[in-house]
């Protein structure tokens, strides 16, 4: 949504959107609300107050350092909703925020943007600061590496290829985060589960070596299973296995051909280490000395681009991934590599130095900046408005 859209529009894709991601999609643990999955100080904090009598009405402001997208304001919400202290009901906390996928932090806006204000009494919702900001850092820092990468590709898809790389409890929540920030298709099932998507796939090396090393042995096969049992996939072959892509990707094609006729091969993935140089490019004089030729490379993805054409295989589109970061994506896309996706997989979980276009984190901060109805707060941290914050209407929420 346009950040200059109307704040009744804005107001109305919250509602509408938070009606697709009722409480029990996010599953949250049932201990949350008892604060066994918060910081013990603000456990402690709480039974202080109660201990004392108080239970002051607090303003907390929510805010990031880094710019990117904001992504788990749904998430947000629904924990909200669900994981008050006892005692306390959803319709005593007030809630301004930004939407789902809004940039903040931008240039032109205020440094420290406020994503979000809750008011209310401390004790309801005190021991939901962790979860809160764990949460947003977590879903922010995948949506905004996923946004870099998306719009370095200029428009081709984007494969989110991270399960892998962590626990396997984050897949579903880093899925969506990933859709947040454009990507359109995820390699696992559970990641796709928020919004609906199955997990998209070529074939891992693991098929090739089950058929022993015969790359269009098992992509036959592959094909052979997905036609009787997956009909709407399309077959995508991984030719990097004997590290001649150029040649593999001929055989797998003619091979798909010969058997199921023209166009029944869809794509090639090439997936080369950064340690090994593809053979094909060893005896080729042209390419040597021009740039690194190790890796996925422009000269590797255009050898393997003319050979297909050449075999009369124009429609067999190429799928990269492997060490791809926005600045690299971005210098494919400037020279016109004819790569047809990009598929990018730790790096979009903060798994990096930080180079290439990519950040390794993502922290949001919080705090109490009125108290009573007065301004209240650390010295650097005050009350700070933010006019394209919208509020949530509870009733609307379902």
């Amino acid at each position: 949504m346009s950040l200059m859209a109307e704040p009744s529009t804005r107001e109305a894709e919250l509602h509408q959107a938070l009606t697709r991601f009722p409480a029990g999609v996010f599953q949250f643990d049932a201990r949350m609300a008892s604060g066994w999955l918060s910081d013990r100080y603000f456990v402690r904090t709480s039974a202080t107050l109660a201990h004392a009598g108080r239970d002051p009405e607090v303003t907390l402001q929510i805010f990031a350092k880094k710019g990117g997208v904001l992504a788990g304001v749904y998430e947000a919400l629904r924990l909200l909703q669900t994981q008050l202290a006892d005692g306390y009901e959803p319709g005593q906390v007030t809630v301004d925020t930004l939407l789902e996928g809004d940039a903040i932090n931008a240039a032109g806006s205020e440094a420290w943007e406020t994503v979000m204000h809750v008011h209310g009494a401390y004790r309801a919702f005190g021991h939901l600061e962790t979860p809160l900001l764990g949460v947003l850092a977590r879903r922010s820092l995948v949506a905004t590496n996923t946004r870099a990468v998306v719009e370095a590709a200029a428009g081709k898809p984007v494969i989110f290829m991270a399960p892998r790389h962590d626990d396997w409890r984050v897949q579903t929540p880093d899925g969506y985060a990933a859709q947040v920030g454009g990507a359109r298709s995820v390699s696992s099932d559970a990641a796709g589960a928020w919004w609906g998507a199955r997990g998209v796939g070529t074939m891992p090396h693991a098929m090739i070596a089950a058929f022993g090393g015969d790359t269009v042995a098992a992509t036959l096969a592959f094909a052979r299973y997905l036609r009787e049992h997956e009909p709407d996939v399309q077959v995508m072959s991984l030719v990097d296995y004997e590290n001649n892509a150029v040649r593999t990707s001929l055989e797998v094609a003619r091979a798909m051909r010969a058997e199921f006729g023209p166009g029944s091969l869809a794509a090639v993935r090439v997936d080369t280490s950064e340690r090994l140089i593809d053979d094909s490019l060893i005896d080729d004089p042209e390419v040597w000395g021009r740039a690194s030729l190790t890796g996925v490379n422009a000269h590797l993805v255009r050898k393997m681009r003319s050979s297909l054409d050449a075999g009369g295989f124009p429609e067999v589109g190429i799928v990269v991934s492997g060490g791809f970061k926005p600045d690299k994506i971005r210098q494919f896309e400037a020279e016109g590599v004819p790569t047809a996706a990009y598929g990018v997989g730790s790096s979009l979980l903060g798994h990096s130095d930080g180079s290439g276009g990519l950040l390794s984190d993502f922290d949001f901060t919080a705090d109490v900046v009125r108290l009573d109805g007065a301004e209240a707060g650390k010295v650097g941290r005050r009350f700070r408005e933010n006019p394209r914050m919208v509020r949530l209407d509870w009733s609307r929420a379902g």
